[in-house]
């Protein structure tokens, strides 16, 4: 528990407190210097022409119409906060229509290419079944209906074209092997 104590320096002391009066003496001065002066104003008539009793009016009707126009200005305020608001939901959704028009845009475009490559896949599944059909009938003449039924459409009038195109051509062929 011992502990040291400095003893203050008196010359240290004297010259701070020599300091502090002449910053004092200072500010008395500064103050004296800068003081307000009084006012002298030649004497005249204030308040125009209307008499305090039409002021007093005056002023009441005033502060009656100025609740009147806070409310007013309230009112205008809240009005054009709803109308950026109500602007800014207009844009939000004119963005999103754009969004699902260009997603619907897109749907219908790969709805088109996946029914083009059903439509190709399909087309070669039956070229492909129909030839394997061909080879396997023996002939032609005892089936009448089932070859004019393949003639009715588009694909077999031209499935039926190639096929008569190869028979002529395996004709040409045996006349020349013979």
């Amino acid at each position: 528990g011992a502990y040291t104590l400095i003893a203050p320096n008196e010359n240290r002391r004297k010259q701070i407190q020599r300091i502090a009066e002449k910053e004092l003496e200072n500010l008395e001065k500064w103050k004296e210097q800068h003081r307000a002066k009084p006012v002298n104003l030649v004497p005249r008539r204030l308040g125009g022409s209307q008499s305090e009793a039409e002021v007093r009016q005056k002023q009441q009707l005033q502060q009656m119409q100025s609740k009147y126009q806070q409310k007013l200005k309230r009112e205008e305020s809240i009005r054009i906060k709803k109308e950026a608001e109500e602007a800014e939901i207009q844009k939000m959704k004119a963005i999103q229509r754009e969004k699902s028009k260009k997603l619907e845009e897109k749907k219908r475009l790969q709805e088109n290419l996946r029914r083009e490559a059903f439509r190709e896949h399909q087309q070669y599944k039956t070229a492909e079944f129909l030839s394997r059909l061909e080879t396997e009938l023996p002939n032609r003449s005892t089936y009448p209906t089932a070859f004019h039924n393949l003639q009715s459409s588009a694909w077999a009038r031209r499935q039926a074209y190639k096929d008569s195109l190869k028979e002529e051509e395996n004709q040409k062929l045996q006349g020349m092997k013979e």
